[in-house]
């Protein structure tokens, strides 16, 4: 166990830092001049000078990357007015001077704009990301597995020839296709029966009762982001059902005189899911991230909207961080699902 925990996180912390060498690379060619975006357009060259030297933008590339990798580490060498000012950790010992080894949560800087620190502006941002997420993927599971097996039990009906059909479809429309005519169908002109609107976050802002609740809000972009993955949750969970109700043990089963509940549901079901599980935990693990369009066109307050703003700004630091956040939850979330293929198959180990 330990070894397979370890392994795992090897390769999380080499795909950690590649994200990190390509995301430094790309933002540091782009012709923005971070100094001139913190200060606006007006400032004189003395305060561009002493920003670009705060910023340790006067050093060389090599040098700006290593004191990057240095805030984002957990530990790393850090002065202790930093430690007071930035950091959220501890000093652990001097190493000469005022700098001391920290153990810290990962500094991902401060954006640009509003001069808040990036880490509290991600986490501000994660819970609406997390719910419709959690909401799309409830969705997409549920109904994706229900109609797979149904399809793969009724093969060659209309039933499986509509799942089948409908799932193409799904697979097809791009989200941000399938969240302007939703929004549009719905959100606009059905708003009358629908009660849904075009835009929303998960609560409204009420001037006399301050934050209020709206789950109305959350169908359209739940439905919009969960389309794509239950199309795919029902492809493989019928392409899976099929090929293990083929397999000799189930008819053994049958001749044994399980019921049909029993050997679908405790023998079929369980052997077919590792693939379900796969494209479960790689598409939840994208939409956590951030659905970037989704989020935008419904005005949707999560990490995905907080980084197109950030683009649109120049603001790297927001956009660095919510790149390197974005990864850090697949690397989980893959570790994760290794361990449920684990549970539910045991003819998986974790120490192969």
């Amino acid at each position: 166990m330990l070894r397979f925990f370890l392994k795992k996180l090897g390769y999380g912390i080499l795909v950690l830092l590649g994200v990190v060498i390509i995301i430094f690379l790309l933002f540091n060619v782009l012709p923005a001049d971070p100094a001139r975006l913190t200060l606006g357009q007006r400032a004189d060259v003395t305060s561009l000078e002493n920003v670009r030297k705060e910023l340790h933008l006067d050093k060389p590339k090599s040098v700006q990357f290593l004191l990057y990798l240095n805030d984002l580490s957990p530990i790393g060498i850090h002065t202790r007015q930093e430690l007071r000012e930035s950091l959220n950790g501890v000093a652990l010992f001097s190493v000469g001077g005022e700098k001391a080894l920290v153990l810290k949560t990962p500094y991902l800087r401060r954006s640009y704009q509003g001069k808040k620190d990036v880490w509290e502006i991600l986490t501000e941002a994660l819970p609406g990301t997390l719910v419709l997420a959690l909401a799309a993927m409830l969705l997409a599971t549920v109904l994706g597995i229900a109609l797979g097996v149904l399809s793969a039990v009724k093969q060659n009906t209309w039933m499986d020839t509509s799942a089948v059909f409908a799932s193409v479809i799904g697979i097809s429309a791009p989200s941000f296709f399938t969240g302007i005519v939703l929004a549009y169908l719905f959100g606009f002109v059905l708003t009358d029966y629908t009660g849904l609107h075009m835009t929303g976050s998960l609560y409204d802002i009420d001037p006399f009762n301050g934050r209020v609740l709206n789950l109305g809000n959350l169908v359209l972009p739940a439905l919009t982001l969960g389309i794509r993955p239950l199309a795919i949750i029902v492809q493989l969970t019928r392409s899976a059902m099929l090929d293990v109700l083929g397999q000799d043990y189930i008819r053994t089963a049958y001749a044994k005189g399980l019921s049909g509940r029993t050997i679908l549901y405790r023998h079929a079901l369980r052997n077919a899911m590792n693939p379900v599980i796969t494209a479960i935990t790689g598409w939840f693990a994208e939409l956590l991230a951030g659905a970037f369009f989704v989020e935008y066109i419904f005005g949707w307050k999560g990490i995905g909207k907080v980084t197109v703003d950030a683009l649109e700004k120049f603001d790297f630091p927001v956009v660095m961080g919510a790149v390197l956040f974005t990864a850090g939850i697949f690397v989980l979330i893959n570790l994760l699902a290794d361990l449920l293929y684990s549970m539910i198959d045991p003819r998986i180990r974790l120490s192969s």
